[in-house]
């Protein structure tokens, strides 16, 4: 497997990559791209940290900068290996003795010291050229304070009874399995799930890891204590349980696309095998565009046999021409580092197997998620655009709500525009207080979850869907939009007049087709779709991602065009040539009237 992916300067941020991305977007500023990114040449060899003069300290601290500022307060940096390793054909100049190596290491420490950072090795290996030499690759953290922590969320999905609560379970409570539902029990949310040992509703679950990447989580007599973990921690893991059963695969959807996952898990039972829900939560992770990885479980009960059958099956599915993954056994550290380095490009797909009775390779699964980085990209600077994805009216408190904040920065005490309300205005909103995981806290960022307390405003007026943004940002509501949809699956034809649920962020609502560039749509077919909301209008932007399903339909796409809100009665629908259809019902309709006429004539006679 090293083979094929430890390519020369790996690591998601190490020393092969480039610079710095965010040196480099300034290239369309009128700027020459070679006077905005710094020239490393002096710093390219792999003994370059063994005894750096003081510009070359000062170059090697700011590329570690401008690397953690890309990976949002962290990065893998690589020892030993020349930046620009393999561009010219050789590798002689890969490796370091140990003397070399510890002088190295020494300078790393000192340079993450000065950023305020943690520094710590997370694998090493002899060179394959000269066994004497070696390289290594470090994780560089940023330390946080008490009341700041980075966010990574992880939506877990699989058919049902493949053991997604267990797993949480497990990990967030440190407790293994008894085989009989004992870590479940903590994670459910209502009395029938607790009953039925089915997940119904979508639960949040959190494992915190702090600066040197040790897990944090330590239940005290069985309870979690949100507020102690995110205080420990530098990252904190958000999981997303979704429910696994088909009866309630419209939650599951509203999981995945209101609750913006930067990753997802996909749970297969090694002896159920590829059944039920798994194809259709592996491929609506793939038609939102989020990275999959997988975990085989229940691995300590299963015969070698149908395991092997069921990973054959797994590979098979994800090399198809549907899924197009390169799927990697993870079974050592290193193809965990390996594994996580290259996980930020979608195509690649690891696969753990683990036992929550027995515990076996869930070490390796707790450092593969303390290793994962934020694909959102930095927009604190930006208008604030929050998504609310749930309601709460709290006694003492009043009026709250959660959700993500998708860009921009809000403060405690600033004024938002909260809407669309049933009739397409916003609303000023001031915002009381702000919580992260139930921990107070003055302001949120890009990319993270919180709960907000609003003044003056009652729960009845707030609805999933609705969003609070910047003023700057003059938002307008829609009825009707454009979307680019793929049918993936409808067992007869779509025509103008259909009605299906659309999901689109956390927009939940029916929509109705009142036009499209065909006269109809079957499986597999791509077309424009005008579509026009039922009950209210919502706030939309052009190339959202959204979901439109109906029973067993299911077909994804792109918002394309946003009209902007015009009157109930009023449709902004352009004028479509009318099918075949609308052609038969004009002619019977206009036989019908002449029959009318003539029967009124010879009455009348």
């Amino acid at each position: 497997m090293a083979s094929l992916l430890d390519t020369p300067g790996g690591g998601g941020g190490g020393g092969g990559g480039s610079a710095s991305t965010s040196l480099e977007d300034g290239g369309g500023l009128g700027v020459p791209e070679v006077m905005l990114r710094p020239d490393y040449s002096s710093i390219a060899a792999s003994t370059s940290l063994i005894s750096p003069n003081e510009s070359q300290f000062e170059l090697i601290l700011q590329r570690v900068r401008d690397l953690m500022e890309e990976g949002r307060g962290e990065t893998i940096y690589d020892v030993g290996i020349p930046l620009h390793d393999g561009e010219d054909g050789t590798v002689s100049d890969r490796g370091l003795t140990e003397d070399e190596f510890q002088a190295s290491e020494a300078t790393l420490q000192s340079i993450a010291a000065t950023l305020d950072a943690e520094c710590v090795q997370l694998r090493g290996h002899a060179c394959e050229e000269n066994a004497a030499k070696k390289t290594a690759q470090f994780l560089i953290r940023r330390r946080y304070d008490e009341k700041d922590f980075m966010e990574i969320r992880i939506a877990v999905v699989g058919n049902v009874d493949a053991g997604k609560s267990t797993l949480l379970g497990v990990l967030t409570h440190g407790e293994l399995d008894n085989g009989r539902g004992f870590a479940r029990q903590k994670l459910f949310r209502h009395k029938h799930e607790a009953e039925s040992g089915r997940t119904s509703s979508v639960g949040n679950d959190i494992l915190g890891f702090d600066c040197a990447g040790q897990v944090v989580n330590k239940p005290d007599h069985g309870n979690l204590d949100w507020v102690r973990v995110c205080e420990k921690s530098a990252k904190v893991i958000t999981f997303i349980d979704l429910a696994g059963h088909e009866k309630y695969l419209k939650t599951t959807v509203f999981g995945m696309t209101g609750h913006a996952p930067d990753f997802g898990m996909l749970m297969v039972g090694a002896n159920a095998g590829i059944v039920g829900m798994t194809k259709e939560h592996l491929g609506l992770a793939l038609a939102l565009s989020v990275p999959v990885f997988v975990v085989v479980t229940k691995i300590d009960m299963c015969p070698p046999n149908v395991l092997q059958e069921t990973l054959k099956l797994l590979v098979r599915i994800l090399k198809s021409q549907g899924c197009r993954k390169f799927p990697v056994m993870v079974k050592t550290a290193d193809d965990v580092v390996l594994s996580a380095t290259k996980f930020v490009s979608e195509r690649l797909c690891p696969i753990f197997q683990v036992s929550n009775v027995s515990g076996e390779n869930l070490e390796l699964l707790k450092m593969f998620m303390n290793l994962l980085t934020n694909r959102t990209p930095n927009t604190d600077d930006e208008p604030a655009e929050f998504q609310i994805d749930d309601t709460y009216s709290v006694p003492g408190v009043g009026t709250v709500v959660s959700g993500t904040n998708l860009r921009g920065t809000i403060k405690l005490n600033d004024s938002l525009l909260l809407g669309p309300d049933p009739l397409g205005h916003f609303n000023p909103i001031s915002v009381k207080s702000i919580h992260r995981k139930r921990m107070p806290v003055t302001e949120v960022r890009s990319g993270q979850t919180a709960s907000f307390a609003l003044k003056k405003i009652k729960r009845s007026q707030i609805r999933k869907g609705m969003v609070m943004v910047a003023p700057e940002l003059k938002p307008q509501s829609c009825w009707e939009f454009e979307g680019e949809i793929l049918v993936l699956h409808h067992p007869t034809t779509i025509a103008t007049r259909y009605q299906a649920m659309v999901h689109c962020g956390s927009i939940r609502q029916t929509a109705s087709i009142i036009g499209m560039n065909a006269n109809c749509l079957r499986t597999g077919d791509k077309a424009q779709v005008h579509f026009r909301f039922v009950k209210h209008p919502e706030f939309l932007k052009q190339n959202q991602r959204l979901v439109f399903r109906e029973g067993r339909t299911k077909a994804v796409g792109n918002v394309v065009k946003v009209i902007p809100h015009a009157p109930a009665g009023q449709s902004n629908l352009p004028k479509h040539k009318p099918n075949k259809m609308t052609r038969n019902e004009q002619r019977n309709r206009s036989m019908a009237g002449g029959a009318a006429a003539n029967n009124k004539e010879i009455a009348a006679k």
